[in-house]
């Protein structure tokens, strides 16, 4: 959901929060990131594998959080340029950028399409979607399931853009992602 509301402090204090399977991310009022929990896939974005037990910021060139989802063990971001970064585990492509190689810093994802940027994201056990300021979604990560929505069973280490539907939310859980839209296009 959009951050419209901040707090006002001197010091910095968590205003959103998301759970993956073993750690947590926070966005914190100042619009940077930290993460805590178990780290084996670089989850936690700090550049290691070592677990904390604390928030520990995550690596970031000065940019500014808009929001974060976790995964099972990758965690995904959108900057305030509308770019999404993810970080972890990325055996099935869930983090988006054209490989499967596992990262411990954020790293951009492919291509969104041209000129489009994310303005909400959630990640289910091994994949990740947006939705796109045109109102599309996208996907990437594994597709074993389907869940995908791209009518195949072929994981994707890029994103695929769901052209027809306009969303305004999207839910996920494990293996399962459930769309909301507003207005189905038989053609674009």
């Amino acid at each position: 959901p959009p951050r419209s509301t901040r707090k006002e402090s001197s010091a910095a204090s968590d205003v959103y929060k998301r759970q993956g399977l073993y750690h947590t991310c926070v966005i914190l009022d100042d619009g940077s990131a930290s993460c805590w929990g178990y780290n084996g896939q670089g989850q936690l974005g700090d550049g290691t594998n070592t677990n904390r037990n604390t928030p520990t910021p995550v690596t970031f060139p000065a940019v500014t959080v808009t929001d974060v989802t976790a995964g099972r063990y990758h965690t995904c971001a959108i900057l305030d340029d509308g770019s999404v970064s993810c970080w972890g585990y990325n055996y099935y492509g869930e983090l988006g950028d054209g490989t499967t190689t596992q990262r411990t810093t954020p790293t951009q994802t492919s291509s969104l399409g041209s000129g489009k940027t994310a303005v909400a994201i959630t990640s289910g056990r091994e994949y990740t979607c947006a939705i796109l300021d045109d109102g599309s979604a996208s996907c990437w990560g594994r597709n074993r399931e389907g869940q995908l929505g791209d009518g195949t069973n072929t994981d994707r280490n890029v994103p695929f853009t769901f052209m027809n539907i306009k969303y305004y939310a999207l839910f996920s859980y494990y293996f399962i992602l459930c769309g909301f839209f507003l207005k189905y296009k038989l053609y674009q």
